[in-house]
């Protein structure tokens, strides 16, 4: 009986093995080079097409109301909030700072000489904030090197600053004393006009108002006492020197925190003064009157306070508005001035006083409005 064709039918050699089953479409076909692999469902809209860039992405939905006005609003309330408490710390501060010659003179009257009087009021200051650091903020004590350098540079400033001003206050009655203190925004006006910021010729000549205030204040015609000559050129050094401490406190503030800042600025104030009375004839700290220690207190706490909030408002308003603020000072002082240690103004310093404080305001907002630096501007950082 004849063999079958079965072994070699199509069963082994047909196209079971080399049909379209192995060598087909369902190797070769769309299914692995067809669109399902280059279709649009991996090029097409679904990786290139709205989903990614379009609308969804770049429309509205990113740059439109959604992102920009709540943003918008939520930064202005931001903004708002900072500029309000840093107004109320500039007001806080200056009206510490305006019980300054008030505690002065009674501690005059207690015969407190005015070196130790500069030292020793802060020194309480410096050592009461070093306890409150110690006990709530540790936190802040710590601040990188540089930054703790030019704090202390800032202190030094201010305390030989100090060491005039009450040496001025010793000479003149409070009331002056103070009208001639108020000129230090003036100076950092000028101060942050030479760093870059623009000064027009308006500035300039409500600059001279100013100093023609200063004029009538301290009436030299009145004065027929050497010393009174020597009293106003000390406040008149005091507020050039405060109006260059407040324009490094705005730089170096801008990388330290106002806290922190504080701290370290007011002990290198506490080292200045310190050296001073040290190396000067100040009394003997023993014959201080409970009366004269009760002012000193006073004066530190005072102090310690007033620069915490008043570094506080230049962190957050800067050297400009926190000057403007500080005049509130001046008023606390000649009212208190009037009140506690019956301080009078002709009516020509009164007229001066207006003229000090007008020109100053105006020759601040002039700078304001003018052209400012680049953001990046800081002397501090050269």
């Amino acid at each position: 009986m004849t063999a079958a064709a079965y072994p070699a039918n199509d069963y082994s050699t047909n196209d079971y093995s080399t049909n379209d089953y192995m060598t087909n479409d369902y190797s070769t076909n769309d299914y692995s080079t067809n669109d399902y692999s280059t279709s649009d469902y991996s090029t097409n809209d679904y990786s290139t097409n709205d989903c990614s860039t379009n609308d969804y992405s770049t429309n509205d939905y990113m740059t439109n109301d959604y992102m920009t006005n709540d943003n918008a609003i939520n930064a202005h309330t931001t903004e708002g909030q900072k500029g309000l408490s840093g107004i109320s710390s500039g007001l806080l501060a200056s009206f510490l700072l305006g019980w300054a010659p008030i505690l002065g003179k009674f501690a005059y009257r207690a015969q407190v000489d005015p070196l130790t009087l500069a030292a020793l009021r802060t020194l309480v200051a410096t050592l009461f904030l070093w306890g409150i650091y110690l006990l709530f903020w540790r936190k802040r004590i710590f601040i990188e090197w540089p930054a703790v350098l030019n704090c202390l540079l800032i202190g030094i400033i201010n305390g030989i600053g100090s060491l005039f001003y009450y040496s001025g206050l010793n000479r003149l009655d409070a009331s002056r004393a103070s009208l001639l203190g108020a000129l230090y925004p003036v100076w950092a006006v000028i101060f942050l006009s030479a760093s870059g910021q623009a000064i027009r010729r308006l500035t300039l000549v409500r600059l001279l108002v100013s100093l023609g205030g200063a004029v009538l204040v301290t009436s030299p015609w009145m004065m027929n006492v050497l010393t009174d000559y020597l009293g106003v050129m000390l406040m008149l050094a005091y507020a050039g020197l405060t109006g260059w401490y407040l324009v490094m406190g705005q730089w170096v503030l801008a990388d330290v925190p106002s806290q922190s800042g504080t701290l370290y600025i007011l002990t290198g104030m506490a080292i200045t003064v310190a050296i001073a009375r040290i190396l000067g004839e100040g009394a003997d700290i023993a014959m201080i009157s409970t009366s004269g220690w009760t002012a000193i207190i006073a004066l530190g706490l005072t102090t310690a306070f007033s620069r915490l909030a008043m570094f506080f408002s230049l962190e957050k308003l800067g050297g400009v508005q926190t000057a403007i603020i500080s005049l509130m000072e001046l008023a606390v002082s000649l009212t208190l001035a009037f009140v506690f240690l019956g301080d009078r103004l002709a009516w020509y310093q009164w007229l001066g006083a207006i003229l000090l404080l007008g020109g100053g305001v105006f020759a601040r907002i002039d700078i304001e409005s003018g052209p400012a630096p680049p953001p990046a501007f800081n002397p501090m950082d050269r």
